[in-house]
């Protein structure tokens, strides 16, 4: 990780100190590696366990002949398929910035959020579509016992791996890998609804099965709407105001530091970048400008557990603000007259 310091002293011309980029990470072990490490194992590991689901399913299946346990259990096959554009997206992830690609892959992992929130949508359009044919066109559930025991499972087994994505994708701090758990879940109320739709033809009461189902659509629907603010919020660089206020509260944790004028913050994949401005009394030189912006930046690390990286612009206090950045009116080369603000 990285911090660019660009002081300015004694009302005169600013002094430049920039420094290039390269890793460095705050312990023995590079963050980003230690998270996407963790992302890994979270898909592979949930991988096996949907596809152990599906192959018992799958066996039920073949003993009982019932069709709607082979879609329920298709399903399944395809949710853990989505192990794969989200696995390729981690592994981007890991690749080192390049001159290409100066802040890394890091944004390939929301893309696959895309199509991750794409294939939950997909699952809400087809349970509502079989739902509504279901009301409108009964048609009778055979092998229930097998029926009831294989949704059971199909349930159980999308709804642990759903609790393991999401709480591994929050510590993580990865949108992409919570909202594969969120779809893991809508395949676990699909499999709700299997054994609803079984309970209510055993009870004698087959229109449970249909009005479940639209139920359960209806939180399929809510679930993308989540799913997709989140990605769609971090694809558009929208943060949470509350990261703000933790990044101004780390600052505070220097006395040095008069104020604090300028945040921006960015998601990048699992990994936040931040650029900031503060002032310092302006009687102090570059080094010790530089000294301050270094120790702004080891208080982020400690109070922001996913931040990668930092751009911290030190000002003078009596020139402190974006105003005093701006470039007045001039004229050079064949230019008219023009300003940078």
């Amino acid at each position: 990780m990285s911090h660019d310091h660009h002081p300015h002293h004694h009302g005169h011309a600013s002094d430049s100190h920039q420094r290039p980029w390269h890793p460095h990470p705050h312990g023995p072990l590079d963050p980003m590696m230690v998270t996407t490490q963790r992302g890994m194992r979270a898909i592979k590991w949930s991988f096996i366990g949907l596809l152990v689901t599906a192959l018992i399913q799958a066996g039920v299946v073949w003993i009982s002949g019932s069709v709607a346990l082979l879609a329920d259990t298709i399903h399944n096959v395809g949710d853990a398929a989505t192990a794969l554009p989200l696995g390729v997206a981690f592994a981007l992830a890991r690749r080192p910035p390049s001159r290409r690609f100066t802040y890394g892959l890091g944004r390939a992992e929301d893309l696959a959020g895309i199509i991750i929130v794409g294939l939950i949508l997909l699952s809400a359009v087809v349970a509502g579509y079989e739902s509504l044919m279901r009301l409108l066109h009964p048609q009778p559930i055979t092998h229930l016992g097998a029926v009831v025991a294989a949704s059971l499972i199909g349930f159980l087994g999308n709804e642990a791996v759903a609790l393991f994505r999401i709480r591994v994708g929050k510590e993580i701090g990865s949108a992409a890998l919570v909202a594969d758990g969120y779809h893991a879940r809508t395949d676990a109320l699909t499999s709700l609804a299997v054994f609803a739709g079984a309970v209510g033809v055993w009870l004698g009461y087959p229109m449970v099965d249909p009005i479940v189902g639209i139920m359960i659509t209806l939180v399929i629907v809510y679930i993308v709407w989540e799913s997709s603010r989140a990605i769609f919020t971090r694809l558009l660089d929208g943060v949470d105001p509350v990261i703000i206020e933790a990044i101004t509260h780390a600052v505070a944790h220097t006395p040095e530091v008069r104020e604090v004028t300028q945040v921006r913050v960015r998601w990048l994949g699992h990994r936040l970048h931040a650029e900031l401005n503060i002032a310092v009394d302006s009687d102090l030189s570059v080094a010790q400008g530089h000294a301050i912006a270094t120790e702004v930046r080891h208080q982020l690390l400690h109070h922001l557990p996913h931040l990668a990286n930092t751009t911290i612009h030190v000002d003078p206090l009596d020139l402190s603000g974006e105003e005093h950045h701006r470039i007045a009116e001039h004229v050079h080369g064949n230019l008219p007259v023009h300003a940078h603000p």
